[in-house]
C-alpha cells in the first residue's frame, strides 16, 4: 500500500474545504510527518487513517492536534510510549483496535485520554496496564 504523502493530503483537504466533513484514507499504510502536520490543520468529523501500520512519534503529535470528533488508527499494531502520550492528547474519541499490546507506560498515558477509548484488539492485560485504564474517564472499549 502506498504512503500518504503532503501532495496527496492537500488533495483530500481540497476536495472537502471549507465543509465539516470526515476524511477515509484508509488505503495508506504509511504516513510522512508532513501530511500528518496538513491533516491535524483540518477542521472536520472523523479521520480515518485505518490502513497506517506505522506512525512516527511526530505524526502522532501532529495528528493529535487534528480538530475532529474521532480518529481512526485501527491498523496500528504497535505504538510506542511517545507516541501514546501524544494521543493521549486528542481531543476526541481514539480508536487504536490493531493494538493487540500494550506497554505499562502506553496504557498509562492513553489512560489520560479524555472521550472515547477504544482498544478491541488487546488480547491480554497485565496487571499494571489494568490498573492504569482503569484510571481513564470516559468511555473505554476493551471488547
Amino acid at each position: 500500500m502506498p504512503t500518504l504523502t503532503l501532495e496527496i493530503v492537500q488533495k483530500l483537504l481540497n476536495a472537502v474545504e471549507g465543509q465539516f466533513d470526515s476524511i477515509d484514507a484508509n488505503k495508506f499504510d504509511a504516513i510522512d510527518d508532513a501530511a500528518a502536520r496538513a491533516l491535524a490543520n483540518h477542521q472536520g468529523g472523523r479521520l480515518s487513517l485505518n490502513g497506517l501500520t506505522q506512525l512516527s512519534d511526530e505524526a502522532a503529535e501532529a495528528l493529535a492536534l487534528h480538530r475532529g470528533y474521532l480518529l481512526y488508527l485501527d491498523g496500528l499494531t504497535q505504538l510506542s510510549d511517545a507516541a501514546a502520550r501524544a494521543l493521549a492528547k486528542y481531543q476526541g474519541g481514539l480508536s487504536l483496535n490493531g493494538l493487540t499490546q500494550l506497554s505499562d507506560a502506553a496504557a498509562g498515558a492513553l489512560a489520560k485520554h479524555e472521550g472515547e477509548l477504544s482498544l478491541n484488539g488487546l488480547t491480554q492485560l497485565s496487571g499494571a496496564v489494568a490498573r492504569a485504564l482503569a484510571k481513564h474517564r470516559g468511555d473505554l472499549s476493551l471488547n
